[in-house]
């Protein structure tokens, strides 16, 4: 039994509550009301909140040892973060398949699936923090991805805000998740040799899915908002 599991179920049960509180105290728009899973914990509830993931940056500010060992180096803060975001995605997987249909939403339970596999082996092992950190890096761009989402429910789209929005969210969505994805296969691809064959399978595996995934999204993105 690993500590970090006891931090996973907090998190999970903290944003639980986190979601029913603000389903009081910041009612959705008509638009959101519509759809359940856009109320308390989806696009309009905690999903929408820049969470403990955007942290990530700060580890490696205040622990830069990290760098250079991406597998067995990293202060207990740092798997704590890690336990965090797994409880975090936990609770938004939860949350799409009560609230959401599966057609609906296959893609983004694909992906929690994918995040929650990783990070969880990074948790119950003590390895791999500082390689789930750098994959955290992902979510800064999560902040104007989901700003995005509030100011289509909010019917903003025509506005200067929801332009700036789409510009900061398309260069954020370059150099931390495209970018970061990339660093992330070469690193991997560079360090075959150091990782065991099964993690070494397990990681490749979600690079392949998650790569392809981001680039599609990317190019929705500038569909929608530049060449609609």
């Amino acid at each position: 039994f690993s500590p970090g599991l006891l931090v996973v179920a907090g998190s999970f049960a903290a944003f639980r509550l986190l979601n029913r509180g603000l389903e009081r105290l910041v009612p959705p728009p008509p638009s959101a009301r519509r759809n359940r899973w856009k109320t308390p914990g989806g696009k309009w509830g905690t999903g929408a909140l820049p969470d403990t993931h955007n942290l990530s940056p700060c580890r490696f500010y205040l622990h830069p040892e990290m760098s250079n060992d991406l597998v067995g180096t990293h202060p207990p803060g740092a798997h704590s973060l890690v336990a965090v975001s797994v409880g975090y995605f936990l609770e938004d997987f939860v949350d799409m398949l009560c609230n959401q249909k599966l057609h609906q939403s296959w893609e983004l339970l694909f992906h929690h699936s994918v995040v929650i596999i990783c990070f969880g082996i990074a948790v119950l092992l003590h390895q791999y923090v500082g390689f789930a950190l750098v994959a955290l890096l992902v979510e800064i761009n999560s902040i104007f991805l989901h700003l995005r989402q509030i100011l289509l429910m909010a019917n903003l789209v025509h506005t200067t805000c929801y332009r700036l929005n789409s510009l900061i969210n398309l260069g954020t969505y370059v150099v931390f998740r495209i970018a970061t994805l990339a660093w992330m296969a070469h690193w991997l691809f560079l360090n075959r040799q150091n990782v065991p064959p099964a993690t070494y399978a397990v990681g490749t595996a979600g690079m392949a899915i998650m790569t392809p995934m981001n680039i599609i999204l990317f190019y929705r993105l500038l569909r929608s908002d530049f060449f609609k």
